[in-house]
């Protein structure tokens, strides 16, 4: 039997610096999921929904995780967390937001959307690294997701 391949997980951040941490952070903590990133939130639902430049199924899977960002221009983390939610194709893909803002506003809104964790952002790189290990470890380790991502 083969072992399942390793989930997709997709970055939305519109900070390039961000983006870079994250890389290295799933890099330091052995996380080996593909990562893909986009730094708005209709790059988000364009990815979502395959739309061009992402109808590449084989470069651009869907993912069985996403990392939100609230604060992103074009479309905000808010309104495309909605979108999301209110897509029966893609509401089962679990979202976690993984934001700077820790306004009760935001948790509550983002829970009250569907989101699935609320994480404010750390500034430094070593709390970095705790988020990611323990984001491994729940998400990739112990929480069961669907495999099959043709299910969307």
């Amino acid at each position: 039997m083969n072992a399942p391949l390793p989930i997709p997980i997709l970055i939305a951040d519109d900070d390039q610096d961000d983006c870079l941490m994250m890389q290295e952070a799933f890099n330091e903590c052995r996380v080996s999921n593909p990562l893909h990133f986009v730094h708005d939130g209709e790059a988000l639902l364009g990815y979502l929904q395959r739309r061009p430049p992402y109808d590449d199924e084989a470069r651009y899977p869907l993912p069985g995780l996403i990392l939100l960002d609230l604060n992103m221009p074009r479309m905000d983390g808010r309104e495309a967390l909605q979108a999301i939610k209110s897509d029966a194709q893609l509401r089962a893909i679990p979202v976690v937001i993984l934001t700077t803002s820790s306004a009760e506003e935001d948790i509550l809104y983002s829970y009250d959307m569907g989101g699935n964790s609320f994480i404010t952002k750390p500034v430094t790189y070593t709390g970095l690294l705790e988020v990611v290990k323990t984001l491994g470890h729940y998400w990739l380790e112990i929480v069961e997701l669907p495999m099959d991502s043709k299910r969307i």
